[in-house]
């Protein structure tokens, strides 16, 4: 067998950028890479393990035998190891074999930066290059309009292992199956972005992929790395956005991973304190050394640029946060100023998002963060941590909270349903109906629901109006859509056959056509992120659990008038205040019977009256339907 040949991708800028954590494309040198030198086919490999007494790549190539091809470490101290071995290439299997000056120890550790990786529960790297053609030219040139924050964003959240299987087979669908049967399905559903749960490498099926271990290589459970651009480029053609979910908040321990990764703490902090996480029981990556950083920026540029997403939705912001979060006191110890935040993860989001709209302008970032830390969504040059959205988990809470009580006693409740239109434009705010709000005894979306079947499903119908309406962007998890009434088991697939039954089927009509409006009306998303881009009409009828408000656009000719009613009262004529002596038609009403409703709608044209009401000169009389959201455009 051939030895390992000296050979090195890295120039001394790239070991400076490397060192100050200033390096963005580091899965261009690390990793392995197929090259030929001096004619010979072979594997250029380079790992960084700067406490590693000797680094060898073991395989199938040699019978997983330390010692046979050892790389060589260069001499700048960087802690890099690296070499060329010949006649081996696309499809070898592979692992480093570190032995390190602590203790002696050694480990077979999987590729950090590895493209590939075995089928799970083997952990192995395998060497690839996919040289997938992409077919998405057309997104990719104006996908900057479809990614802006003044455009309409519909997102459907999906697990790829639960969506839908393979019936007959009992299996997953693989990323060509999805790349027609998902595609498909979004796009008919008037979607404009699908988000991935981390499809990025993982050991463990329960942990739905959030506690990665190649964070390089797309889950080998569904097919190749270029299949999965594969089923990316397929939702681009059909103008669908793919945002990914991204974990730089912890990762697992498993013996195959980053952990005590050259027999020291070389990705996580080594104070327990910062560098274990009690909740998750993983590790927390050491945003105070620079090479991390650069890890970590160079992973999520990797994704943007090899896959063309089109944005990542940054999981557990508020964990990295604090360095308190889930911790007592005597378990953290403050900052250099005696807070609370952890400045090292505070300074790694702005540097990323910096990087990020750098080198990715027609893309966004969207943190998952649940306190009130300030400016999340802001520019960092104003002093914000730079992301472009934010999702509002107080929203949510409420919200689900507000439509759990039976319609009798939410008058008493009025301030709750409200309450997020006090802070609604402090940030870009993304209005999440998660995963996370369907498992763990929470009960699906459609099993908070009170009342009836027919009163489940028009709350529901309202609730999923209501968010539409109100400012912010838009996510949905698989399966509230239809109105799937078990909680979510990634074990297992939606319960598709529900739509056999008319209000479900119904209910998944309905969805559509909400995407149809939403994404057809600019007053809904234009201004969703401004105060200019909203107006209350009342707020204030309590008795009768009714809430009136504008939405506004560029074009004050789009303006919609939005009215909810969540009690199962009807009224024939309601009074609702406007400004100027105008007329309104009815464009949606949640309560038409081709949604499974009764049918309360209105049919003509509406004429103001001059006859104040909630403190505006004219009024219109409007039918309001039971547990129903109507919208009417301005004529």
């Amino acid at each position: 067998m051939a030895k390992v040949k000296p050979y090195s991708l890295f120039t001394d800028f790239d070991i400076s950028l490397f060192k100050t954590g200033k390096h963005y494309r580091l899965y261009e040198k690390f990793g392995s890479h197929l090259t030929i030198i001096d004619g010979v086919e072979g594997t250029y490999f380079a790992v960084w393990a700067p406490s590693a007494k000797s680094v060898s790549v073991i395989g199938d190539f040699n019978y997983w035998t330390a010692g046979e091809h050892k790389l060589h470490v260069r001499w700048d101290s960087s802690g890099i190891w690296e070499g060329f071995i010949p006649l081996i290439g696309k499809g070898n299997i592979y692992k480093y074999h570190i032995e390190s000056y602590h203790d002696n120890v050694s480990a077979e550790k999987a590729d950090p930066y590895g493209r590939r990786s075995e089928h799970p529960p083997a952990t192995a790297s395998i060497i690839w290059d996919d040289n997938y053609s992409w077919k998405d030219a057309k997104w990719m040139e104006k996908r900057k309009k479809h990614n802006a924050i003044d455009a309409p964003f519909s997102v459907y959240e999906v697990h790829l292992g639960s969506w839908k299987r393979h019936v007959e087979e009992h299996r997953f669908l693989s990323y060509f199956e999805l790349a027609n049967e998902l595609v498909n399905y979004v796009k008919d559903m008037n979607f404009t972005h699908v988000e991935f749960m981390p499809i990025m490498e993982y050991p463990y099926d329960p942990s739905w992929g959030y506690q990665l271990t190649g964070y390089f290589a797309p889950t080998s459970r569904f097919g190749y790395p270029e299949e999965f651009k594969y089923l990316v480029d397929k939702l681009h053609q059909s103008n669908i956005g793919v945002i990914l979910d991204w974990v730089p908040s912890h990762f697992p321990d498993d013996a195959h991973g980053l952990g005590f990764f050259d027999g020291s703490n070389l990705y996580e902090h080594p104070d327990k304190r910062k560098g274990y996480h009690q909740d998750w029981k993983s590790l927390i990556f050491n945003y105070e050394r620079s090479e991390v950083k650069s890890f970590l920026i160079s992973n999520a540029i990797f994704w943007l640029e090899q896959f063309h997403a089109d944005g990542l939705r940054v999981d557990a912001v508020a964990s990295m946060l604090f360095l308190d979060y889930s911790r007592e006191d005597g378990e953290w110890e403050p900052n250099i100023y005696g807070g609370r935040e952890n400045l090292a993860a505070i300074s790694f989001l702005k540097e990323l998002n910096e990087e990020v709209y750098r080198s990715f302008p027609d893309v966004q970032t969207i943190a998952e963060e649940s306190t009130a830390f300030p400016m999340v969504s802001k520019p960092v040059f104003s002093g914000g941590l730079g992301f472009g959205m934010k999702w509002m988990m107080g929203w949510m809470h409420d919200t689900l909270e507000y439509f759990a009580k039976d319609p009798i006693h939410r008058k008493y409740h009025q301030n709750v349903i409200t309450f997020s239109l006090a802070y609604a434009f402090t940030e870009n705010f993304m209005l999440p109906l998660s995963h996370d709000e369907v498992v763990y005894g929470k009960k699906s979306i459609l099993g908070r629901m009170p009342g009836d079947e027919w009163q489940r499903f028009a709350n529901l119908r309202l609730l999923y109006g209501y968010m539409f309406t109100h400012p912010g962007t838009k996510l949905l998890f698989m399966g509230g859509e239809f109105g799937q009434y078990e909680e979510w088991n990634f074990e297992e697939s939606l319960d598709w056959n529900l739509l056999e039954f008319e209000p479900h089927k119904n209910l998944q009509n309905y969805y559509r056509a909400l995407n149809k409006l939403y994404k057809g009306s600019p007053a809904l998303y234009e201004k969703g992120f401004s105060g200019e881009g909203f107006e209350w009409i009342s707020y204030e009828d309590h008795n009768n659990s009714v809430i009136s408000f504008i939405r506004k656009g560029y074009d004050s000719k789009n303006n919609v008038l939005v009215v909810c009613n969540f009690t199962p009262s009807t009224w024939e004529k309601y009074m609702v205040g406007v400004s100027t002596k105008t007329k309104i038609k009815e464009i949606f009403n949640s309560d038409a019977k081709e949604f499974g409703g009764s049918g309360i709608i209105n049919k003509r044209q509406i004429t103001a009256k001059k006859k104040p009401w909630n403190g505006k000169d004219y009024s219109v009389e409007i039918a309001l339907p039971p547990l129903g959201m109507t919208v009417f455009q301005f004529k």
